[in-house]
């Protein structure tokens, strides 16, 4: 063979496993990270083998919030998250609170139910200090302020992190859902930005809110996307889940998003990436869902994430008018997907002979145990409507419920 021929051919081989090279770390790029991967280490497929009520949990915060004894504590409120603190605290965020007093049964009505007057404070948030599983104070509220005229702020999921990559200091990051009042359908708000709150440990001082998402140039919207509903901390990122309001727009479904920041700079706009399908994008083009069709796949308003050896596992209430009542769950090797679902659901207790609805399941990994697993739910009156005489009436109604899971493989 001429000296000519083999060069090219040797040109021809080298140019080849240069461009297979090349490819291949574009792929490595764009794929999750090695651990979370289909199929990768731990990972099984995990679903609810079993579940019952948390009396104790659910009991203290009917006692903390029936006790009179203060005027300007939480006596009822839902958009249930919780933190541990570094000093062993547990921290519990709420998004609207009644304030006031409660009063002693019967109510006005004749009733046997703890009740509060018509004129009691409502605030948008609220914080509330547990500490060796006693609550015990309620935080100056709001906590945060509204940001402008008809808009408010929800604080969502928290976490302690470095106050900046590698530093020894730690504060605590909370993450605000802000909305503006609208007409219906958003009888809600209209979603408008994602931000977050960095407070001062262990005084609870805060220090700076920075919008991390403005969501406001999105014309419709159903398609406006609120991060922070869930967290789950992995391998020195933070995955930050969040959902579009799709449910207002009549479908039975939401999607669920999800995107990643560096430990330690969840305050930086700049290191936030979002799952756009393929890669974590900086911000700028729409990030693609990673769970719901809109239709039978989905998530409610407001989900949870936990990752349980190996294996993310989210909870939602279900599709459709099942989602009044029932928590349904789906699986994943990656906070990317693909999710798995959903699995076996299971109707959490609510309120006999009331019109009321179960939301917001959230997990609470701080407080689970022994292999079981704590997760909350809200409860509301289910037609907005009269809702405040309602939840007046019977305080008990706008409280956080809590079960104890254990998860396995489905059988």
């Amino acid at each position: 063979m001429p000296d000519d021929t083999r060069a090219r051919q040797r040109t021809g081989t080298g140019l080849g496993l240069l461009l297979a090279l090349v490819l291949a770390a574009v792929l490595l790029t764009a794929l999750p990270d090695d651990g979370e991967r289909e199929g990768g280490g731990t990972c099984a497929p995990r679903t609810v083998a079993s579940w019952s009520a948390d009396e104790r949990l659910t009991a203290e915060f009917a006692r903390y919030g029936d006790d009179p004894a203060r005027t300007d504590d939480w006596t009822g409120g839902d958009g249930t998250h919780s933190v541990r603190l570094p000093d062993g605290r547990v921290l519990w965020l709420f998004s609207d609170t009644y304030l006031g007093q409660v009063h002693a049964p019967p109510n006005p009505f004749g009733e046997s139910h703890t009740w509060r007057e018509a004129t009691a404070p409502l605030v948008r948030n609220s914080a509330v200090v547990m500490r060796e599983g006693r609550l015990e104070s309620t935080l100056p509220a709001p906590l945060f302020p509204d940001p402008g005229p008809g808009q408010w702020r929800w604080p969502v999921a928290a976490r302690v992190e470095p106050r900046s990559p590698g530093s020894s200091e730690k504060v605590l990051r909370v993450l605000l859902w802000v909305r503006t009042a609208g007409q219906p359908p958003w009888i809600y708000g209209l979603p408008t930005a994602t931000e977050v709150a960095t407070l001062s440990l262990p005084e609870l001082r805060v220090e700076s809110v920075v919008k991390v998402l403005d969501q406001q140039l999105v014309p419709d919207p159903s398609r406006r996307v609120l991060f922070g509903t869930t967290l789950v901390r992995e391998g020195g990122w933070t995955y930050v889940f969040g959902g579009d309001d799709g449910q207002a727009a009549s479908r039975p479904a939401s999607h669920a998003y999800v995107a990643r920041v560096p430990e330690g700079r969840l305050a930086e706009p700049g290191a936030w990436r979002y799952w756009n399908g393929s890669a974590w994008a900086k911000a700028g083009a729409r990030p693609r869902a990673v769970l719901g069709d809109g239709q039978r796949a989905g998530v409610g308003s407001a989900f949870s994430v936990v990752r349980v050896r190996g294996t993310y596992v989210l909870f939602t209430m279900a599709a459709g008018t099942k989602g009044l009542t029932t928590v349904t769950s789906y699986w994943a090797c990656s906070p990317a997907g693909p999710w798995h679902g959903p699995a076996k659901d299971f109707s959490p207790s609510l309120p006999q002979g009331a019109r009321v609805a179960a939301y917001n399941p959230q997990t609470h990994p701080e407080l689970s145990e022994g292999g079981r697993l704590v997760l909350s739910y809200d409860v509301n009156w289910l037609e907005p409507a009269g809702a405040a005489a309602q939840l007046s009436r019977n305080v008990s109604l706008y409280r956080p419920r809590f079960v104890t899971l254990r998860l396995a493989p489905p059988r």
